[in-house]
Order: C-alpha cells, then structure tokens, then sequence
C-alpha cells in the first residue's frame, strides 16, 4: 500500500508541476489564500476537525442571491435553482446555509443589546410592517377517502389537485394601537412598487395609528426597501426608519398576525382568489386592539430571549 500524502506534499508536488495557485486550490479544494500560506511556510499544519463543508463560499453566494431574488420561495424550490446552478447539496443544507450567519447573528444581538432598556410605550411608537405570502389550499389537506384495503390506487379513491395554486402577497402594518389597512400585491415587488405602497397604505395607516403624533417605521432589509431611492422616499417625507436587523422575523410581533390569519383561513376554506383576498381581508379586520398592544408588549421579553439565545432565533 502507498504513503498517503499530506496536502501540504500535494502542494508542494503541484507547485514543483508548474501549477498556479489558483489550479491547486481547485484541484485539491481549498482556498487560494490556504495555498498561499502553505507555500509561504506560515501554516501550522494542524489538521481540522469536523465534517468537511460541502459548499463553496461561491456556492453561497449564488444561493443568496437566489433568496434575495424571492423571499416567499420554498425549500424545494431554493434547493432545485442552486442545483441547476451547479450546486449539488441536500434541503438540510440549504436549510442551514439559510439561516443566520455568524456575522448577522452578531448583528442580531449587538441591536437586542441596544434596544434591551426600550420599554413598552416606546416600543408603541413603532409602526410595524412585513409581506406574507397566501394560497388558495393554506391548511386544506383535502378530504378524506374511505377505501379498502387494496384500493390505494383505484380511480374512485383517487382525487385530482391543484399542484401549484393560485396565491396573493399581502402588504400590512400595525402598531399596538390596531392594524392599518392591507394591499393586495401584484407581480414582483421593486423599489418603485414599494414606494407606491408605502404613498398608499403605509401612510394612511400611520394616520390611522398615530394621527399627528410622530412614529418609527419598520421593515425589513429585503432589496425594496433598502434601495437607495426608498430611503429617499422616508427621507423627503421627514419618516424615521428603525434600524433592524436582517433575517429576525420572531423579532417582528405582525409575524405572529399573520399566523393567526392563516390559521382562520383553515376553516374558511376559500374556492377562488377573490374569495382568498375576501377572507384575508375578514381575518384581518377581526384582531383586536388588545391583540396588537399584548404583541407590542412582548417585544422586551423578545430581546431578551435573543440576547440569552446570543443571537440565535427564539421561540417566538
């Protein structure tokens, strides 16, 4: 049996071959600055430990982007584009490379540190905003079939369905005072769009809110709304942003709104997008001032539970 050799032997044996450090990295998979310190004689050779990561940093990258490109994909879909962009992995790991980096989770927990002392009636001076995506089967699992053993793929106890149905984005705000008013969105959503969302319902619903009072606004950090002409829109319109940070959705009290939507969407049951829009707009305008001031109330007890989580999602 040969010597198995060291990949510091394979450098050096590529290197003496003629071979750039850009071809060894590849070959042997590692990162050029790796080489680099190799044939510099500043590694210290210690051997790393744990599963080898089955992504490139490239890799990543082109998943990001696929993110940024839809918010609402799932993960089937993200796993099926990275594949077709020449990266073969699993849904559990396009799960992880997902969530939270390092960096964002440092993010994370400096803002919860910085906002740990905000108390509830400043937390109440925030007009909380996000999109939610909705279908037309949420919660319908479709109905039962009573059949006989054997029976499993007989046409009588089979039933046609929808593969991929019709869905709406949704567009809303609240405060702990009630919800404003939801938009309906269509097709992709840009800076333009977003802007003409926030002209026509973020506005009206901070009228509703707060009246002549002064508020903070808030959303997320998808590309709309981190546009430069977007923060020109807040800016000429004299509007406060809130700084927050990225990939923290248990963090946002209208997330647990949309939820409960959702779940009364199970038993309306709608049939066809208009009556989809119809119930949305029912559930919606069924929650309470009382359910908006005890979300905004938890928000303390949120950051603290990031800060104990040091920056990893919670419970919420």
């Amino acid at each position: 049996m040969g010597k198995r050799l060291t990949q510091k032997a394979i450098i050096d044996t590529l290197k003496r071959e003629g071979k750039t450090q850009k071809e060894i990295s590849e070959r042997i998979g590692c990162s050029q600055s790796a080489v680099s310190r190799h044939l510099s004689g500043k590694s210290v050779g210690r051997k790393k430990c744990g599963k080898k990561r089955c992504t490139t940093r490239r890799g990543d990258r082109t998943l990001r982007k696929i993110v940024e490109k839809d918010q609402f994909q799932t993960l089937g879909d993200l796993r099926k584009q990275w594949t077709e962009s020449g990266v073969e992995t699993s849904r559990a790991t396009v799960h992880r490379r997902v969530l939270l980096n390092q960096k964002q989770r440092q993010k994370c927990l400096t803002w919860a540190t910085e906002k740990q002392h905000w108390t509830v009636a400043q937390w109440s001076k925030v007009l909380f905003s996000d999109e939610s995506k909705f279908c037309m089967s949420f919660g319908n699992q479709g109905a039962r079939v009573w059949r006989k053993t054997g029976e499993k793929e007989m046409p009588k106890c089979l039933k046609s369905s929808v593969k991929y149905p019709q869905s709406v984005m949704v567009w809303g705000a609240m405060s702990a005072a009630d919800v404003g008013p939801l938009c309906f969105i269509k097709g992709r959503v840009n800076a333009a769009s977003y802007q003409e969302i926030l002209e026509h319902f973020m506005l009206p619903s901070a009228e509703k809110l707060y009246g002549d009072e002064d508020f903070v606004f808030q959303h997320d950090l998808a590309p709309a709304h981190s546009a430069k002409t977007t923060g020109k829109w807040f800016t000429d319109h004299g509007i406060t942003v809130l700084n927050w940070p990225a990939n923290s959705p248990d963090l946002n009290p209208i997330e647990n709104l949309w939820y409960i939507v959702k779940r009364k969407l199970r038993d309306a049951r709608p049939n066809t997008l208009d009556e989809l829009k119809a119930a949305i707009e029912a559930s919606w305008a069924s929650i309470t001032p009382q359910q908006c001031h005890r979300l905004i109330a938890s928000i303390p007890r949120r950051i603290e539970a990031v800060i104990s989580a040091k920056g990893f999602p919670t419970k919420y």
